[in-house]
């Protein structure tokens, strides 16, 4: 039988065994009944079918534990979100009443009730629970493709400035790569600057935007061949002020923790652990940890990249000058963590190789952006950016799902706020498909990239089930999702977004 076949679970929670049979020859020919005597045995119901149950009928007075206390359960455990229930008691007080409804009861009927008029708001409660699950869905969906259309944004208002530098259009991924592994492991290695995976999923996402002050750069200054004369040099470091004024510019947002972040790294992103960089001359740690690790990033793939006026160095050699100084004093620490993951460096950047940028589309853009005097069209689109990415955080906010987002480029799976809270864990999770994974079963993830050979951009979708370790306990689910993919010749897979629902205990 098929899932949407199956009949709806409603729990009845009594204490009378009449009162019990009376709600049951009512309601069983069109539902799944379950049975519960009293308190104890109701909660232990909702641990073994959680979220399976539709509806619950629930009395006050009861032996053990009474129905206010297992609403109590609910509000704590938040169950109360997700199974409606309809109280039913002789308790007539109206102070019983409010407080029913205070902790969160959808319906509240009187003994002696009518049959059929049970059965109407037994219905109707369903019908309502229904709608709320769709405007979920729809919530959901809406989410993950405001997040995709942001991603998209960023990366081409990024990839802009490297056509327009004459680069690759790769430079913008590798930074952002490079930033997400240097602070997953200094956050491993030290607890000196307490970032949580928030803020380096926006630390990542801004870097992305480190360089976007060059669109006020002359094309024949960033690409000039040859040396720079310093009068050429001083108008090249200007773009750091440029990009931190362009987000400056930006009216409503400028106070947003990701245009904060993006400010830092635009302005500070070429300053020096020994004070000699620019444009302020900051030393140590009056650099903002963000800007530190994206300038190392930024320094990296610089020298293993070849430009206009240089071959590319090799990943040993690029190291080697790093960490000995020969392109600026950067901290001990970050150059620690550089040694120690630059294995993981190679592989991510190995993957990233292979990925095709649409360069005549962005060149096309850059015309139309060179058309402007000032930069009114690049600060509307950031400021769109901005606001999109604000509407996107209040769904995530507000949904009460187990969702997730995964970026095959950056390794991240985003959770949202309800799911991370049911998980244990904090909002965003590098590596969680890894095989030293303590959430999500690696024999799970072999299987899905398996299946990944049965989609594709016109087949997207996949459901599968999935097994989890919440909080030490093995849980089982189902997995509903949609693959993303590129908009190459060839496409390639890109990520996933989805949620995981129907979790029990194993």
């Amino acid at each position: 039988m098929k899932l949407y076949e199956k009949k709806q679970k409603i729990l009845i929670v009594d204490d009378s065994a009449m009162n019990r049979a009376m709600l049951m020859d009512m309601l069983e020919n069109d539902f799944e009944i379950l049975e519960a005597c009293n308190g104890v045995e109701a909660i232990q119901t909702i641990h073994e079918y959680g979220t399976r149950i539709d509806l619950m009928l629930l009395d006050i007075v009861m032996p053990e534990i009474d129905g206010f206390e297992v609403l109590a359960m609910m509000n704590k455990s938040k169950m109360i979100e997700d199974i409606p229930v309809i109280m039913i008691s002789a308790e007539n007080q109206p102070s019983s009443i409010e407080r029913a409804y205070e902790m969160g009861v959808t319906d509240y009927i009187n003994r002696p009730f009518n049959v059929s008029i049970v059965r109407r708001r037994v219905i109707n409660t369903l019908n309502l629970h229904a709608k709320h699950k769709k405007l979920n869905r729809i919530i959901t969906d809406l989410v993950y493709e405001k997040e995709q259309n942001n991603t998209m944004m960023v990366n081409i208002l990024s990839h802009i400035v490297e056509f327009r530098n004459g680069e690759s259009g790769l430079h913008v991924l590798h930074v952002s790569s490079i930033t997400n592994l240097l602070l997953q492991h200094l956050i491993k290695k030290t607890d000196k600057y307490q970032l949580s995976q928030n803020e380096i999923y926006m630390i990542t996402t801004a870097s992305a935007l480190h360089d976007i002050g060059k669109i006020s750069i002359p094309s024949a200054i960033l690409n000039k061949p040859g040396r720079l004369t310093n009068e050429e040099f001083d108008i090249m470091k200007s773009h750091t002020v440029a990009g931190e004024s362009m987000l400056k510019e930006i009216p409503i947002y400028k106070h947003e923790p990701l245009v904060r972040i993006a400010r830092q790294i635009c302005r500070w992103h070429h300053e020096r652990y020994d004070g000699r960089g620019y444009p302020d001359g900051l030393k140590g740690e009056e650099i903002p940890v963000s800007a530190q690790v994206v300038s190392v990033a930024d320094v990296y793939d610089a020298l293993t990249s070849e430009r206009c006026y240089k071959k590319a160095f090799s990943h040993e050699k690029a190291l080697q000058m790093i960490v000995n100084g020969e392109c600026g004093t950067f901290s001990e620490l970050l150059m620690e963590c550089l040694q120690e993951i630059h294995e993981d460096i190679i592989e991510e950047l190995g993957i990233h190789s292979s990925v095709q940028i649409h360069e005549r589309k962005l060149q096309s853009l850059v015309g139309d952006l060179e058309q402007y005097n000032e930069f009114d069209g690049l600060t509307q689109s950031l400021n769109q950016i901005i606001k999109e990415h604000e509407k996107a955080n209040f769904y995530l906010k507000t949904a009460e799902e187990l969702q997730f987002d995964y970026d095959s480029i950056t390794s991240i799976v985003t959770i949202s706020k309800w799911g991370a809270e049911f998980l244990g864990i904090t909002g965003t999770v590098h590596n969680i498909l890894e095989k030293d994974s303590q959430i999500i079963n690696f024999d799970c993830v072999n299987q899905f990239r398996k299946n990944l050979d049965h989609l594709s951009p016109e087949q997207p979708d996949i459901e599968t089930d999935v097994e989890l370790t919440v909080k030490g306990e093995r849980m089982r689910g189902k997995m509903i999702a949609r693959t993303a993919w590129s908009d190459d010749k060839k496409p390639k897979y890109t990520g996933i977004f989805g949620k995981i629902v129907h979790l029990e205990k194993i």
